[in-house]
């Protein structure tokens, strides 16, 4: 029972989770969300998705998971698996099809070891934006995640390799794209001068087809988080 408008407090439960599919606890615009529908997509793991309304929470959505987070999936057997990185890592393990992580023990910790790094990224994507409107100097945020960014460039540069994890697509790419893709949406986009390989990598992640199946337009991106910033979120917009 797929549904693209969100449910809030009040909904009525949906019914049991298909034996055949796996649900997705999603909210249309977050980027942690984003990772998952990525994977499944990239995956082609036969899903369906329930929209949860993240300012007024269903209570039965609380009882699947008291974190109240998204994503969160479901198995038919009523198993719950929440955390963005869990649930990536969870789907790549149980749908065997197209692997993401690398086989070896110290592939797949390398890439977690990189996922640790970029978590230290994300935040300034929210602290520049707020930093601007309320009228702050948010040069020296800027600054950093230029040298951040740049770092992520280097890496690049030094593995030879047009992904992050080699010459495809892997787990990590698929862990750090929600961010870029709202680059222009943040207005951070001015942020990637002087890393041509990240702008390369950049151009090669819009081709991939999870991405262009799970993307957004930037006015769509634009014409919610306005209603985000103003305090109440359009979760439904455009539908």
């Amino acid at each position: 029972m797929s549904t693209e408008k969100c449910f809030a407090k009040g909904s009525a439960a949906p019914d049991p989770v298909p034996n055949n599919l796996i649900r997705l606890y999603s909210m249309r615009f977050c980027p942690f969300a984003h990772r998952t529908r990525l994977v499944l997509s990239a995956k082609e793991i036969k899903h369906d998705t329930i929209n949860i309304n993240l300012k007024d929470k269903p209570e039965w959505f609380l009882e699947r998971n008291p974190l109240g987070l998204v994503p969160t999936l479901e198995t038919p057997a009523g198993e719950v698996i929440y955390e963005s990185p869990i649930t990536c890592d969870y789907l790549d393990e149980v749908y065997p099809n197209k692997k993401l992580l690398p086989s070896s023990p110290f592939g797949k910790a390398q890439q977690k070891m990189m996922l640790e790094h970029f978590s230290k990224i994300t935040p300034y994507f929210y602290k520049i934006p707020m930093g601007r409107r309320n009228g702050e100097d948010v040069s020296g945020l800027e600054a950093e995640l230029k040298e951040k960014l740049s770092k992520l460039n280097e890496d690049l540069v030094n593995k030879k390799t047009k992904f992050f994890g080699g010459d495809s697509i892997t787990m990590i790419d698929y862990m750090m794209w929600p961010w870029f893709e709202r680059l222009e949406i943040f207005e951070l986009k001015h942020c990637l001068d002087g890393t041509p390989e990240l702008k390369k990598w950049t151009e090669r992640m819009w081709e991939d087809p999870a991405v262009k199946a799970t993307m957004h337009s930037v006015d769509t991106y634009k014409a919610f988080y306005k209603t985000y910033v103003e305090g109440k979120p359009n979760y439904d917009y455009g539908l």
